[in-house]
């Protein structure tokens, strides 16, 4: 069975940073492309940043510059380092796996709960 934990998540202040990580099993990390999605109250879902299996890696606009994502396949992990942290980018982040490398969220086949994550201004 895939599982797909995320941690880290919290209250920070503007400007702040957070590191969110996710931890995966019942599966061979190194076979996928992995993601970080979020989704804010009365929002879509929304796409954040994706490494591939080769590490490369792509970000959305709103996050480029601010947020990086990495991986660790040994430890099954994936990380989300997020620097300059703005109210808008409250929300519930998760972490995703699958076939394809990209913003699509249909190009990925496992997800996690979720963690939330708080920016106060």
């Amino acid at each position: 069975q895939v599982q797909l934990v995320e941690s880290g998540g919290g209250l920070v202040q503007a400007g702040g940073s957070l590191r969110l990580s996710c931890v995966a099993s019942g599966l061979f990390l190194k076979d996928y492309t992995t993601g970080w999605f979020r989704q804010a109250p009365g929002k879509d879902r929304e796409f954040v940043a994706s490494i591939s299996r080769d590490y490369s890696k792509y970000s959305a606009d709103s996050v480029e510059g601010r947020f990086t994502i990495s991986r660790d396949n040994a430890k099954m992990m994936v990380y989300l380092q997020m620097n300059s942290l703005k109210p808008e980018d409250t929300a519930v982040y998760y972490c995703a796996a699958g076939d394809r490398f990209g913003a699509d969220a249909s190009f990925y086949r496992y997800w996690g709960q979720g963690t939330q994550v708080t920016v106060s201004s």
